[in-house]
């Protein structure tokens, strides 16, 4: 483990932002997370797993940590289900892969998500009426100030959407090192009935769907909507959907009659923010480097050498925007740096 100096996080981010480093050392097991918070020279850390959930909007004054520990392994086998242990610095679509290739289900709605295994529980990450939260046991973390490690329970992880205890109160205080997940082996629950991966599988004449068509059906949905972070900079989904209490989402639907909308509780709805983006009309407005893509409305852009700042300046006038319009507040899921 070596440490890096004035090392450019182009490559570290999937927004692309070429924001710099002081420091910077790549961290590939859990002895070397130790020694490294161990060097008393280096007392201001950055804690850096996938970059595809954060937003650089300037150079880190700090040593910047890696997490690229790597490994897979099955930790028991049951008649129906497995339980997973995934390092934190595999990369998350690849592990999807795996568990495919073993016929491990759960998590195949949430193909294609850009980032880490051990940033997936911070944000719980989700997709297509799946949450990682759904398949989780527990989180194995290294507390900062001690450097001993806790298992957190699945219950212990106060998921919530787009959210996690991670992401609260213990935000800063623990590196999550593994994930241990719990998959079916046989009899999988297939969910196809969120979004458009029923009318996918419609197209790839797939009558009995397994969960190795699924992901298919979700990569396709994904690539035809999202663009590739290696080639235009995003992170995906910047806004989280907001959800509004019933009252307020009857007097929009006066003015909206066509909005859509997902029941959440008996009083309240979920909108779709990328609904509320297209309708203010930002989708596909480019201002020179950056903007909005043009299939998807939830996507902000960098197309070469954009500031962190110019999309966080960018994102501010959208959620103005459509506070004026709709009288709705939508939130940042990315992380501000």
């Amino acid at each position: 483990m070596q440490i890096h100096h004035n090392i450019s996080l182009k490559e570290y981010n999937t927004f692309g932002i070429d924001a710099k480093a002081k420091h910077f050392a790549s961290i590939s097991s859990n002895d070397d997370l130790i020694k490294t918070l161990q060097l008393s020279e280096y007392p201001n850390r950055f804690i850096l797993g996938g970059g595809s959930n954060m937003l650089l909007t300037k150079d880190i004054d700090a040593l910047v940590m890696h997490i690229n520990i790597k490994g897979i392994n099955i930790i028991s086998e049951y008649e129906s289900s497995v339980l997973v242990k995934a390092n934190a610095g595999e990369n998350w679509h690849e592990f999807v892969l795996w568990c495919l290739q073993n016929n491990f289900g759960g998590i195949e709605n949430l193909s294609l998500i850009p980032g880490n295994v051990g940033t997936a529980p911070i944000q719980n990450i989700g997709a297509y009426g799946v949450e990682v939260k759904d398949t989780i046991v527990s989180c194995e973390a290294l507390e900062i100030a001690t450097l001993k490690t806790k298992t957190f329970t699945n219950n212990e992880c106060n998921f919530d959407y787009r959210n996690s205890v991670f992401k609260q109160e213990l935000k800063g205080k623990y590196i999550i090192t593994s994930v241990t997940f719990k998959l079916t082996k046989n009899n999988h629950v297939l969910r196809t009935q969120y979004g458009a991966i029923t009318t996918e599988l419609e197209n790839m004449q797939v009558e009995a769907p397994t969960i190795q068509d699924i992901s298919k059906a979700v990569i396709a949905i994904r690539e035809s909507k999202l663009p590739n972070p290696k080639e235009i900079g995003n992170s995906g989904s910047f806004f989280k959907n907001p959800i509004i209490p019933i009252e307020d989402f009857n007097s929009l639907k006066l003015n909206f009659p066509e909005i859509p909308n997902y029941p959440v509780s008996t009083d309240s709805i979920k909108i779709p923010a990328g609904w509320l983006i297209e309708k203010a009309g930002f989708k596909g407005k480019r201002f020179g480097d950056y903007g909005v893509h043009k299939n998807q409305a939830l996507v902000l852009v960098n197309y070469g050498n954009a500031k962190g700042s110019d999309i966080l300046n960018l994102s501010k006038l959208i959620q103005e925007t459509i506070k004026r319009i709709f009288n709705i507040s939508i939130e940042a899921e990315v992380n501000i740096i």
